[in-house]
C-alpha cells in the first residue's frame, strides 16, 4: 500500500479524494498521463498497484508522443504551465486521442490558460479542477519543491527571474499549508531579505486563498505558526561532515535520486531505494555510524539463527509454517545486506580521512574543543587539515568552516588559504558565501556578536559530533514560545495559545503516558530559502520525538550534499542565465 504515514499519507489522501475519487464514479479503466513533477510526485505516494485498485491501468508521459485509445478516458494531472496546456491542447485538437479529458492541475491555472484550453477542447473535458499540491513529500516530515534552479535565482547577482522564483516559492508553500489545512501565523528572520519577502507574499496569498471556502465561511488562522529563514543563517551545518547515517551517506557516498548503487558479494552490480518503503532505513537513518555498525550485524546474525529451526521435528504443517516465513526472511535478509554493505562504505571512508577531519572540524564549528576549552587559535586548528593530502572540496570545507568560526577573516589572510589549498582559478568557493550574506571578508576592527546557543554539553554522546544544526534550537525556541520577537519579527501572528498544552522543554524526555495521544494538531513549519542538509532534516523528528504535542515539519527548493552547496555557491558568479520554467528545469 501507498506510504502509511506523514507528509506522503496526507498527500496520497488528497489525490484519493480528488483524482480517485472522480475515477470511481465511471466504471471505465483510465489512463493517467502525468508531466515531470506530478510522476515524481505521485511515485513519492503510491505505487503502480495502488494505482490499479483504482481502475487506473496504463501511466503516461504528457510530452511523449503517444498512440490515440479512443474508446478510454484520460485523466491529465499537471503542473498549470503553457507547455503542459499545449500538449493538452495537442491531444485534442485535431483529432481526439481519447473519448474524454479529466483535467487536474497541480495549482491554480490562469484565466488565459484555462480560456485557451477551452477554446481547443472545452467539448471532451469532463472535469477541471485544481488541487493545491505543488510540493514534494519527501519524507514523513520534510517536504520539497523539487527546485535547485531556485538558489540561484535566489541569490546569484545576476539572476533575472529572483521575484518570480519568490513568488512561485510562495505559491507551493500556500499549497502545503492548504494540503495541511492550517492557516499558520507566518515569522521570518530579521535582516534576511528574501525571508521577508517571502514571509509578506506567503501572508498575502495564504489570506486570498482562505477568503472564502467551498462552503463560503471564511477559514480562522489555524494552531501553527511558519517561520522562514535562510541558507545563510547557519552556513555551518552543510558544510561540515556529519557522521548520522542518512546524512553521512548522502555526504560520502554516491546516491543519485535516493538510489544506492552496489556490487553484492558475488560481484553482481546491484541497487536499492533509500526511502520510507524501507522500514530499517527509517529506523536507522537518524542515528550515529557508530551505534548503525554495532546493529546491522547483529540483526543479520538474528534472522540468520531463527532461520535455523532447531529441535523441531520436521513435520508437514512446520514445513508449511516455514514456507509462509521463508518470503518475509528473504525480504528482512535482503534489506539488511544492503544496510550492511552500504554502513560498511560508510565507514571504510570514515577511517580513511573522514576521522581526522572531523575532530578539527568539530573544534572549529563549535569553537571549544573536547575537554570543552576554548579555541584561542583557530588557525592551528586548520593548520593540519591544509598540511595534509586531503582533497581540495574537504580543504574548502575547513576553510569555510575557519572563516565562519571568526565571523570573517582579513583580505591578506584569505589570499594565503586560497593559494594553500591551491584555489586560484576557483575561490567562488568561498568569496560567493557573501551572496548569502555570510561575513567573508573583515576589517581587522570589524566586531561582530555571534548568536548565542543552547548549551548541549549534557547531550554530547560523541567527540566527533558535538555540533548541533542552529534550526534545532530555532525549533526547541519556538515550541516552548521562547522565540524572541525581535529577532523573528511576525508578519502575522497565530492564536495565542498556540501549541495547546502550554510551553513544554523540547529537551525533557517524556512517560508515554497521554503524552503521546496529545498530538492536538499545533504544527510548527520551517521553510529554509536555498536548501536543508539531512542533519536539520533529522531535527525536526527528533524535537517532534521529544515534545509530542507539536509535530515539526521542514521544507526548502531542495536538499543539500555538501558537494552540491559548494558547486551551487561557485556556480553563483557565472554570468546572467536565461530565465526558465519550471518545467524546462525538470526536463534539464
Amino acid at each position: 500500500m501507498a506510504a502509511d504515514h506523514g507528509l506522503k499519507r496526507i498527500v496520497w489522501k488528497k489525490i484519493q479524494d480528488t483524482i480517485i475519487a472522480d475515477c470511481r464514479k465511471s466504471e471505465v479503466w483510465k489512463i493517467l498521463i502525468l508531466d515531470p513533477f506530478t510522476t515524481k510526485l505521485l511515485s513519492s505516494c503510491c505505487k503502480m498497484s495502488d494505482l490499479m485498485s483504482e481502475k487506473i491501468t496504463i501511466v503516461e508521459d504528457l510530452y511523449k508522443s503517444r498512440e490515440p485509445v479512443l474508446e478510454m478516458k484520460a485523466i491529465y494531472f499537471m503542473t498549470p504551465t503553457s507547455q503542459c496546456v499545449e500538449a493538452l491542447i495537442a491531444d485534442f485538437k485535431k483529432k481526439p486521442k481519447y473519448k474524454a479529458a479529466y483535467v487536474y492541475f497541480t495549482d491554480y491555472c490562469s484565466d488565459e490558460l484555462f480560456n485557451n484550453m477551452k477554446l481547443y477542447c472545452g467539448k471532451y473535458i469532463r472535469v477541471c479542477k485544481e488541487i493545491n499540491i505543488s510540493f514534494m513529500p519527501q519524507e514523513a516530515q520534510v517536504f520539497t519543491f523539487d527546485n535547485p534552479g531556485a538558489f540561484r535565482s535566489v541569490y546569484s547577482p545576476h539572476s533575472q527571474d529572483k521575484k518570480k522564483t519568490l513568488e512561485t516559492l510562495a505559491d507551493q508553500l500556500v499549497t502545503l499549508c492548504a494540503t495541511l489545512d492550517e492557516y499558520p501565523g507566518v515569522r521570518y528572520k530579521k535582516d534576511m531579505e528574501n525571508a521577508k519577502t517571502l514571509a509578506e507574499l506567503v501572508d498575502n496569498k495564504l489570506a486570498r486563498h482562505y477568503e472564502l471556502e467551498d462552503s463560503g465561511k471564511k477559514k480562522g488562522k489555524t494552531q501553527a505558526q511558519l517561520l522562514i529563514v535562510e541558507r545563510g543563517f547557519d552556513p555551518v551545518s552543510p558544510i561540515l561532515h556529519e557522521l548520522t547515517y542518512q546524512a553521512m551517506s548522502y555526504d560520502l557516498i554516491d546516491i543519485h535520486n535516493d538510489t544506492y548503487k552496489y556490487k553484492s558479494k558475488d560481484g553482481s552490480e546491484k541497487q536499492a531505494l533509500l526511502n520510507e518503503g524501507d522500514m530499517l532505513w527509517v529506523k536507522l537513518r537518524h542515528k550515529h555510524i557508530a551505534e548503525v555498525s554495532e546493529q546491522i550485524p547483529k540483526m543479520v546474525k538474528e534472522i540468520s539463527a531463527s532461520k535455523k529451526e532447531p529441535d523441531r521435528k520436521i513435520t508437514i504443517s512446520n514445513l508449511a509454517q516455514m514456507m509462509k516465513k521463508m518470503p518475509s526472511f528473504r525480504k528482512q535478509l535482503t534489506e539488511k545486506t544492503i544496510h550492511l554493505q552500504l554502513a560498511e562504505d560508510c565507514m571504510k571512508r570514515f577511517s580513511n580521512d573522514v576521522e581526522k577531519l572531523c575532530k578539527a572540524e568539530q573544534d572549529l564549528a563549535v569553537g571549544l574543543d573536547v575537554d570543552g576549552i576554548k579555541v584561542k587559535d583557530p588557525m592551528r586548528t586548520l593548520l593540519p587539515v591544509l598540511l595534509n593530502p586531503y582533497s581540495t572540496h574537504d580543504k574548502i570545507r575547513a576553510v569555510l568552516l575557519y572563516i565562519f568560526s571568526l565571523n570573517g577573516t582579513t583580505d591578506e589572510n584569505l589570499s594565503k588559504l586560497i593559494q594553500h589549498v591551491k584555489i586560484e582559478d576557483e575561490r567562488e568557493f568561498i568569496l560567493n558565501w557573501k551572496e548569502l550574506g555570510v561575513p567573508i571578508i573583515t576589517s581587522p576592527s570589524f566586531f561582530s556578536r555571534k548568536p548565542s546557543r543552547r548549551d548541549r554539553t549534557q547531550e554530547e554522546k560523541y567527540n566527533l559530533s558535538r555540533w548541533t544544526p542552529v534550526v534545532k534550537d530555532v525549533m526547541e525556541d519556538a515550541v516552548e514560545n521562547k522565540l524572541d520577537t525581535r529577532e523573528w519579527p511576525h508578519q502575522s501572528e497565530c492564536p495565542a495559545a498556540w501549541n495547546g498544552s502550554g510551553a513544554v522543554s523540547a529537551r525533557q524526555k517524556h512517560k508515554p503516558s497521554a503524552q503521546d495521544e496529545r498530538r492536538t494538531g499545533s504544527r510548527l513549519i520551517i521553510f529554509v530559502i536555498g536548501g536543508i542538509g539531512y542533519s536539520e532534516m533529522r531535527c525536526a523528528y527528533e524535537v517532534t520525538q521529544a515534545v509530542k504535542s507539536c509535530e515539526v515539519i521542514i521544507g526548502s527548493s531542495h536538499i543539500l550534499t555538501p558537494t552540491g552547496l559548494l558547486d551551487n555557491i561557485k556556480a553563483l558568479s557565472k554570468g546572467p542565465m536565461e530565465t526558465f520554467t519550471i518545467e524546462e528545469r525538470s526536463n534539464a
